[in-house]
C-alpha cells in the first residue's frame, strides 16, 4: 500500500471516530432527540391537547395551508409534550423557537418528538418549509405560564 493511501484511510479512519464522538456527545451530553415517524397510527384530522399526566400533555398537531392548529397553546412551565404533527394538503415544516424541535409534516404521515418547556415565556414556530403564497403568515406559539399554586394552569388551547 502507497503512503499516500495509508495517510488517506487513517484520515477516513480519524474523521469516522470524530463523528461518531460528536453524534453521542450530542445524544448523551446535551439531550438531543431524533424525531421519530409514527407508523402504526392512523393520520389525524382535528388538533386536541390533553394531559396524560402530571406535567405531561400530548398535542396532535394539524398543519394545513396557511395555519396550524392550534396557533396558540398554553401549559405550565415545567410540562413535557408529546408533539404529534401532521398535514391535511401540502408538505410542511414545523420548528420552534429556542427549542431543538424541527419536524416536517407530511401528508399521510405523523412525526413525533418529545419537548420539555422548562422556563416561562413564549416560544414562536413556524412553518419552515415552503408552502405557497401565505406561507409567512403560518406560524403560532406556545405561551409557558409561570406555575401558580393557587391557581392551577391546565392544557388550554
Amino acid at each position: 500500500m502507497d503512503k499516500s493511501e495509508k495517510l488517506a484511510l487513517s484520515l477516513s479512519g480519524l474523521l469516522l471516530i470524530v463523528f461518531f464522538g460528536a453524534i453521542m456527545y450530542a445524544a448523551v451530553a446535551e439531550d438531543v432527540d431524533v424525531p421519530t415517524c409514527i407508523t402504526d397510527m392512523d393520520p389525524f384530522t382535528t388538533d386536541t391537547l390533553f394531559q396524560t399526566s402530571e406535567d405531561v400533555y400530548e398535542l396532535h398537531m394539524v398543519a394545513r395551508m396557511w395555519a396550524f392548529q392550534p396557533s396558540t397553546i398554553r401549559l405550565p412551565a415545567g410540562s413535557t409534550v408529546d408533539l404529534y404533527v401532521t398535514s391535511q394538503d401540502i408538505i410542511h415544516g414545523f420548528k420552534v423557537e429556542r427549542k431543538n424541535v424541527n419536524l416536517m409534516a407530511v401528508p399521510g404521515a405523523i412525526n413525533y418528538i418529545r419537548v420539555k418547556f422548562d422556563e416561562p415565556g413564549e416560544y414562536f414556530f413556524a412553518c419552515h418549509e415552503f408552502c405557497g403564497a401565505a406561507h409567512h403568515t403560518m406560524a403560532g406559539r406556545f405561551i409557558i405560564e409561570e406555575n401558580d399554586d393557587n391557581e392551577p394552569i391546565g392544557g388550554k388551547l
